[in-house]
């Protein structure tokens, strides 16, 4: 029998395919188009590890199977290839980001390729290039041209480690999201986007999209559009006024302080001569702590008195103001009117420094207005006036009217979304096509000047005082105004690497037009992208961001549909399993799991590669790290056990599985179907190499079935009505599981048809071949070495799906458990169209029931058409 040799034929058609061309996509089609789409990759030093394919063979497996079932198919791939990592390995070696990041990309291909995915590599894309990223700018140029790109002086997050500007949406817990350094602020002139113009459109386009909730939600929490008041609070002995926005305007009589942020603009104006020298010192402190530390919710609460009084503008009463760092000024106005009788901030604040506590709003259950504890949701007003006993949120349009009408106050829609902070102090990115003049001010380049290319620079590190590396390319950045030819300088910040991902899905559909960003015909019949698959991770910050960028398009005539995306898939993660040692602290000691009870510890992780069923091969460990090479190491039974728990696979944790060695061991097909086989898509799931032995022996025995003796050969014989079913069962699981994306099930049903048909010793064209083609979409090389030969000799993607006939499917017979007294004893096969007294009479007659009746006459039988027959003795 012709040997499994699939080292020898996967790169062997891999080769076929890309000579042939046979993924390459025809804009011209008369058939349904369908493009389908993943979330392209950076392109890391790394490559790829088996967490990454993942999302890529379920797009994979979609694709093939559109395109069998007559679709045109577009599944391009492209690199996001602008971006940090890439630079700071210019910094430590000197070596130009666009080398490293080239040398990248030619991996990430090899390693594409090498698991057989049908990519349109005609159509390829990468954000760096500048014939890509002319668009970028191009895009940048409309937004500014349309008002919605500004510059102004602003209070930013900077990562005093990257020495970079933060979007806000970078930043999660007061830390870089990439770095996890903690983000300070600082005053710098940005780049900004009018993302809150489309706010409102973000949010209610939503309900179109056929999305996960969760990602929905993501979206709605972040834009976080709520409905209040603004309402401005008099300062007494100044003609200024402090304007808050609360969403709990029926809660004003609580109020019984004011806070305003350190940052505040009247915090110098309000602040008396008495209180100033406490005021300053507060602020230098305050300017020191990050989001993070300002905002933790169980960190004790700071603040100073300015001395200076608001009055409460619903009841007159006279409210001190307050400096607190709780308050941010980057949210809201940064001031709030603070109610501690109905919120734990501003409680914990009031009792550390004493200031009144009035309770506003009590259950509707309850009769105390006890300021033992808050209660911040709605119930009954008290110790307000004419509301109390009122319903509170009946009050909230109450209290806005009469401040309406007193005009100290007006009912406001408020959003957390803010614009978009598009400016970078990095290298690598695409220069902002903008020219600085003095006598014009800002200056758009021509259109016709683009790209606008990045300049050789002698280094690539970022300025202690937040300048870009361009800063230092005088040659390219002096340059001529282009409004009134004097003299003039360029933009040396770069835009954020999510710039190019915001609009990259549009240029695979044109890649090579160098007059237009895309064609309106094509965008016309390719848009919008019918299934977009990727990491969770960008729920509010590509796909936002890309959202925003296709609204805008849309409104300029460039786009005809007003979403990118319509359909969104999550992967979940393929997780790592992480091996510990674990080092005594203060020594140069390692303790064995089992013993570490008796010593204080910290984990270190381990390469999985120098551990086996838990044990540490320890002389390996020591030469894996300089500071092990004289530790002492405290073992169980003669072994170092090591602990180990599952988590997202990082190079830093030692506990990443290279694809490359599994396709060289077990095949692509095998990984493919391996990594479907884990579980459902969307879900997280750990990894582990046991079970791929599993799914190779399943092709193997799915080779093995194309074989008559020794020789590779199938027969022309006619099917049994039993193969048939095997056949159309899993032609029709299989194409439900696929579009439903249940892909692990499909893995399934094939495991029991190859089963099922081996047993029946199964080796007929007539199902063998069209089993093939169900399978192609997960197998892609077995396959098509299968499909040439049996005789075919086109390539088994240029065929047709086999089609379900679902008579096959239908029963003949139906299997009756037949029980005596209640208790099954035996199952007969009758005709789905036998009548009760057939039934009935061979049931009787059976010799296994015989022997249940032991001779004695039944009182009654019982039969259920189609499911049971009962003798009662």
């Amino acid at each position: 029998m012709a040997e499994y040799n699939f080292q020898e034929f996967e790169k062997k058609w891999q080769q076929y395919w890309n000579d042939n061309k046979l993924y390459e996509v025809s804009n011209d089609s008369d058939k349904p188009k369908y493009y389908i789409l993943d979330m392209f990759p950076y392109p890391s030093g790394a490559g790829l590890h088996v967490g990454h394919p993942l999302g890529y063979i379920a797009s994979d497996i979609v694709a093939r199977f559109k395109k069998l079932n007559g679709y045109n198919v577009l599944h391009p791939m492209g690199f996001d290839s602008f971006g940090l990592p890439a630079e700071q390995h210019a910094i430590k070696t000197g070596q130009h980001p666009a080398v490293s990041t080239e040398k990248n990309i030619k991996r990430y291909i090899e390693q594409l390729s090498s698991l057989g995915f049908g990519y349109d590599w005609s159509r390829v894309v990468k954000t760096s290039d500048p014939k890509f990223y002319k668009w970028t700018q191009w895009i940048f140029l409309k937004l500014y041209t349309e008002g919605l790109a500004y510059e102004e002086e602003s209070l930013i997050n900077w990562c005093p480690n990257d020495k970079a500007v933060l979007a806000n949406e970078e930043v999660k817990n007061g830390r870089c999201d990439r770095c996890n350094s903690p983000v300070v602020r600082k005053k710098l002139k940005q780049w900004v986007l009018k993302i809150t113009d489309y706010a409102d459109r973000l949010l209610d386009d939503l309900d179109d999209l056929d999305w996960p909730d969760s990602i929905k939600q993501s979206q709605i929490n972040w834009i976080g559009k709520s409905h209040g008041a603004e309402i401005d609070f008099e300062i007494k002995g100044f003609d200024e006024s402090l304007k808050i926005y609360t969403t709990r305007p029926d809660t004003i009589f609580g109020a019984t302080y004011m806070v305003i942020a350190p940052e505040h603009k009247l915090v110098n104006e309000i602040t008396s001569e008495e209180n100033q020298v406490a005021v300053d010192e507060y602020i230098n402190e305050a300017s020191k702590k990050s989001d993070l530390e300002r905002t933790e919710l169980d960190k004790s609460k700071t603040g100073v008195f300015t001395g200076s009084y608001a009055i409460n503008p619903i009841n007159g009463n006279e409210i001190p103001i307050w400096i607190s760092d709780y308050v941010l000024i980057s949210y809201g106005t940064g001031a709030i009117m603070a109610v501690p009788g109905g919120d734990q901030r501003d409680f914990e604040f009031a009792t550390k420094f004493e200031l009144p506590i009035v309770k506003v709003v009590i259950p509707k259950d309850q009769n105390t207005d006890s300021v033992e504890e808050i209660y911040s949701g709605h119930g009954f007003m008290i110790n307000s006036d004419e509301y109390n006993g009122k319903d509170s949120k009946e009050c909230i349009q109450e209290i806005i009217t009469r401040l309406e009408a007193e005009g100290k106050g007006k009912g406001a829609i408020n959003y957390k979304l803010r614009d978009w902070i598009f400016t970078r102090q990095r290298y690598w990115g695409e220069p902002i096509p903008i020219i600085h003049c003095d006598k014009c001010g800002t200056v758009p380049v021509p259109e016709d000047q683009l790209p606008v290319e990045l300049p050789e620079v002698d280094s690539y590190l970022p300025t202690e005082d937040g300048q870009s590396p361009l800063a230092k390319a005088t040659a390219w950045v002096n340059t001529s105004c282009p409004k009134c030819g004097g003299k003039a300088k360029r933009e040396t910040n770069t835009m954020p690497q999510w710039g190019g991902s915001c609009w990259y899905y549009l240029r695979y559909l044109d890649p090579k037009n160098e007059d237009q960003i895309v064609k309106p015909d094509l965008e016309k019949y390719w848009m919008n992208v019918d299934f977009y698959i990727g990491g969770a991770e960008h729920a509010v910050l590509h796909l936002l961001y890309a959202r925003f960028w296709h609204k805008f398009l849309f409104d300029l005539g460039y786009v005809s549909t007003k979403e990118p995306f319509q359909k969104l898939i999550n992967q979940g993660m393929i997780q790592g399993r992480s091996n510990f040692a674990y080092r005594i602290d203060g020594e140069n000691k390692y303790v064995s799991k089992g013993l570490i009870g008796d010593y204080k510890t910290t984990p270190i992780h381990v390469d999985v590669n120098i551990v086996k069923d838990d044990i540490l091969d320890v002389e390996s460990f020591k030469n894996s790290r300089h500071d092990a090479v004289d530790a002492e190491f405290i073992l169980e039974d003669g072994k170092y056990h090591c602990g180990w728990e599952v988590e997202k696979m990082s190079k830093s944790k030692y506990n990443v599985v290279n694809p490359d060695d599994l396709i060289e061991k077990y095949g692509a097909d095998t990984l493919r179907m391996y990594e479907m086989f884990l579980g459902p898509i969307e879900q997280s799931k750990p990894w582990n190499t046991n079970g791929i032995e599993g799914v190779y022996k399943f092709l193997r025995k799915f080779w093995t079935l194309f074989h008559k003796g020794d020789s590779f050969e199938v027969s022309s014989e006619e099917p049994t009505k039993e193969e048939l079913k095997i056949l159309h069962g899993t032609i029709k699981k299989v194409s439900e599981d696929v579009k439903n994306l249940s892909l692990n099930t499909s893995v399934s049903s094939f495991m029991i048809a190859v089963n099922e048909l081996s047993s029946l010793k199964c080796n007929k064209r007539a199902i063998l071949e069209p089993l093939t083609i169900v399978l192609s979409p997960f197998a892609p090389h077995i396959t098509e070495e299968i499909w040439h030969l049996i005789g075919n000799e086109s390539s088994i993607v240029e065929t047709i799906y086999p089609q379900l006939i679902e008579k096959y499917l239908v029963e003949d017979s139906i299997e009756y458990p037949v029980s005596v007294n209640g208790k099954m004893r035996v199952k007969i096969s009758f005709l789905t169209d036998a009548t009760k007294e057939e039934i009935e009479k061979n049931v009787l007659s059976n010799e296994i029931v015989q022997k249940w009746m032991d001779g004695k006459v039944p009182k009654k039988v019982i039969v259920v058409p189609k499911k049971i027959v009962n003798i009662v003795l």
